[in-house]
């Protein structure tokens, strides 16, 4: 009675419950990734949209602080310092 303690064994008998399974996975994988390239997608549009406006916004606040010291420079001169 010299029996080999069997290690990991496959069966080559598969049920239609594990195949049914797997391909709903397969399926479920491939709509999310689908629906996640998509958002993706959606949202480098947003953002290529959106860059002219965040520049605009710099070149505003950079304006507005010549702006700032140009009226600080003027109200010292009209207060005679």
């Amino acid at each position: 009675m010299t029996e080999r303690p069997i290690g990991w064994r496959i069966d080559r008998q598969i049920t239609l419950g594990v195949l049914v399974t797997l391909a709903l996975q397969t399926a479920g994988g491939l709509i999310w990734a689908g629906a996640t390239s998509e958002r993706i997608r959606h949202l480098e549009l947003r953002v290529e949209a959106t860059a002219p406006v965040y520049e605009r916004i710099a070149r505003l606040e950079e304006n507005s602080a010549y702006t700032r010291l140009a009226l600080e420079r003027i109200e010292r001169r009209l207060a005679g310092e």
